[in-house]
């Protein structure tokens, strides 16, 4: 009896799918073996339900019944979409990226990874009459009154789409801002935030910074909102127009009010505050947004070099191209060439030349700002054997080549003194239709042979310029001058200053020291009248201050006075070497004393900051910034000052030196020369070092003995 009210009962688990708190302890789909048999559970039941028990169990292999599904069956759509699959298995088995995140507070983005889209617009049957509109303001004339005669003429009435697809269209950034200002007047839909977008990314293009501000102060006091856009325009027309304060103002700003700079407000507020010289600022923000999921571009890392290679910062610029690899960004050719004009000014020519050779090596075709940068950086390190085989891979390669490339090949060549090659490169400008020799290139061409001394090559270049119509500039005309100056050939010299005069050359302080030089350098009165007379046309208180110091009676005051006056209406690179002309004109009329006078008052008002050095070891004279005569009378100085110390038997140290430099200054030249003549006609006890060029000795003993030796002479005098 309790057999035949036995029942089988299916034992059903249902796993409801909207519990998702519910844990899942599954790793893999749940596989059933074909050949096992149901779970049959017997129990008491009524007889209704016997001959339901009567009926033998089947098999899961079997078709089961659509109404009462098995277990297997309700799980099988479980493990297809919950369960892990085996790409699910692969994300799992790999080690997440490890971010600390304070638990008291969310990590707030630092940036929007993504430009804010543009708004997409209704099709608008209107379209084209509306374009025609619109062509027809940008046609119209500048002013408002002919403007406001085209807006009569407008097809339809002006709505929010209409309205937004002219300003759309408008070009110059006057019309757009005629426009806008229109729309606001005939107050027919309210004003949003895509209106003054528009119209102030039209200012951007006109660098109206303070038309956009005025907008944006507009749209801040009408409750008009502020977005990603809006923000980015004003920021990137501030950096545009180099008002960086007032671009970090606005970034701050935006920060204030919760929104996220894109990338592009963020390499903008990155160069600016490079361009600030924030170099603190620039590294917190870059790795802040690094942290945040940003991947800078080739412009990030192009700003951060160029900050980099401003400072000098070697190591900076080694930062920037290890971000670069480990961050997988390949360096476009406007990065190769911040990143070179950076290692030129970090002064490393042999990393600049690598990173040129691995430029090449990844199919970049070097541009012509590339290989300027290259030149320059070669010239400056005076590696003349690079410069000219980078100028024979230029040629057989077939590189580009631009007016600024030649002029800086010719002044690395002067620089250098490669005459030859320099020859070389200004025939094959002649021959090229493109790069035809300008006023620049005949001014490289005038300081090569200037500087060599050679006159007449200088005067053969001066006539062609004058066949060809090309002008002197005023860098020309100080070479020739100087060239002329120093072969005494002062009838030529007044040709050409008359030549630049009638050219309307404006003349510089530069060129009156040069006229100046001339005038030191002139053996006969009549020389020196006619190179004062050039100089009275350029400077004529100058040629004044020369004649007071040539009279007798001038007082040391008034010699003082004009002296200060000269100096200070002079530039500050010209005011040394007016001092050291000056100084040297008077040891040619042998006015000794004036030239004492004068170290005096440039020593005075600070021409000669780094002319004496003392230690409690050494004591010595640096006259590498002098001319002849100024290092000839600051010896001098220096002698009786060291002379009185010994009469007062006052502490020396051991040792004495004066310093001329080798000879490679412009204003050493030969300098070693003479002084060595001078110390030994003042019988002085400094000897030169025979392993240092320019650099003079003397110790305690031989200065006492040498003082001593002249004080009976002295006193006998």
């Amino acid at each position: 009896m309790a057999a035949s009210l036995s029942t089988a009962l299916d034992v059903h688990f249902t796993i409801p799918k909207s519990d998702t708190k519910r844990p899942i302890f599954f790793t893999s789909p749940i596989r059933h073996n074909p050949t096992k048999k149901r779970l049959a559970i017997s129990c008491n039941s009524s007889a209704s339900e016997t001959s339901s028990s009567t009926k033998p169990p089947q098999n899961i292999s079997e078709s089961p019944s659509p109404k009462n599904p098995s277990l297997s069956d309700q799980l099988k759509p479980l493990s297809a979409t919950t369960l892990s699959t085996k790409d699910h298995k692969a994300q799992l088995l790999s080690k997440p990226k490890s971010t600390w995140v304070n638990p008291t507070r969310p990590k707030r983005s630092v940036l929007s990874l993504q430009r804010q889209k543009k708004s997409l617009y209704s099709y608008n049957p209107q379209v084209r009459e509306l374009k025609l509109f619109a062509k027809k303001l940008n046609d119209c004339g500048s002013g408002e009154d002919e403007f406001e005669s085209v807006l009569e003429t407008i097809p339809y009435p002006p709505t929010r789409e209409n309205a937004l697809l002219i300003l759309n269209s408008l070009r110059p950034w006057q019309k757009t801002h005629l426009f806008f200002n229109w729309i606001k007047t005939q107050n027919v839909f309210p004003m949003e935030t895509i209106f003054y977008n528009v119209t102030m990314k039209s200012l951007r293009y006109g660098l109206q910074f303070d038309i956009i501000e005025e907008l944006a102060n507009e749209m801040v006091s009408n409750e008009i909102q502020l977005d990603n856009i809006t923000y980015s325009t004003i920021i990137t027309c501030a950096k545009k127009c180099s008002r960086f304060d007032k671009a970090v103002e606005w970034f701050e700003r935006m920060y204030k009010t919760g929104l996220m700079p894109d990338e592009v407000t963020y390499s903008a507020i990155l160069d600016v505050y490079a361009k600030l010289g924030k170099v603190e600022e620039v590294l917190s923000l870059y790795e802040r947004g690094v942290a945040s999921g940003w991947k800078p571009d080739p412009i990030t890392f192009s700003v951060l070099a160029k900050m980099f290679g401003e400072a000098g910062d070697y190591d900076g610029i080694r930062y920037v191209l290890q971000e670069m690899k480990s961050l997988g960004v390949q360096p476009n050719l406007v990065v190769y060439n911040t990143l070179l004009e950076a290692m030129g000014k970090a002064g490393k020519p042999g990393l600049a030349r690598s990173l040129f050779e691995e430029m090449v090596d990844s199919g970049l075709t070097p541009s012509e700002k590339t290989l300027t940068a290259l030149a320059k950086i070669y010239g400056k390190a005076r590696w003349a054997k690079d410069a000219m085989d980078l100028w024979e891979r230029m040629r057989s390669n077939n590189w580009p080549m631009d007016f600024i490339l030649y002029n800086t090949l010719l002044n690395m060549c002067a620089d250098l003194g490669l005459v030859e090659e320099a020859e070389m490169l200004f025939e094959d400008m002649k021959r090229s239709e493109k790069c035809r020799p300008d006023s620049w290139t005949f001014t490289a061409m005038l300081n090569i042979y200037g500087s060599g001394g050679n006159v007449d090559k200088s005067m053969e270049l001066f006539e062609e310029m004058s066949r060809l119509g090309i002008g002197l500039n005023i860098m020309g005309c100080t070479c020739l001058v100087q060239c002329l100056g120093k072969a005494r050939r002062i009838d030529d010299l007044v040709k050409v200053f008359n030549v630049a005069i009638d050219g309307g050359v404006k003349l510089d302080d530069r060129f009156c020291g040069c006229l100046l030089s001339v005038a030191s350098l002139c053996d006969e009165s009549e020389d020196v009248a006619k190179v004062l007379a050039c100089l009275k046309q350029a400077n004529p208180r100058l040629v004044a201050l020369v004649r007071l110091i040539e009279e007798e009676e001038t007082s040391f005051e008034t010699l003082k006075e004009e002296f200060r006056a000269v100096v200070s209406d002079a530039t500050v690179e010209t005011r040394r070497p007016f001092c050291n002309c000056l100084i040297d004109i008077c040891r040619k009329r042998d006015l000794h004393g004036r030239a004492h006078e004068l170290l005096y008052l440039g020593t005075l008002y600070g021409l000669y900051p780094d002319l004496h050095h003392k230690t409690a070891k050494e004591w010595s004279l640096d006259v590498r910034s002098l001319s002849v005569g100024a290092a000839h009378t600051a010896l001098e100085e220096w002698m009786g000052t060291l002379t009185k110390f010994v009469q007062r038997n006052e502490e020396l140290p051991e040792l004495f030196s004066a310093h001329t430099g080798s000879g490679t200054h412009k204003f050493s030249q030969g300098l070693a020369n003479s002084f060595d003549s001078h110390v030994r006609k003042l019988a002085a006890p400094f000897r030169q070092r025979e392993e240092r060029a320019g650099h003079f000795v003397a110790t305690r003993e031989d200065l006492v003995t040498w003082v001593q030796s002249r004080i009976p002479s002295s006193v006998t005098a």
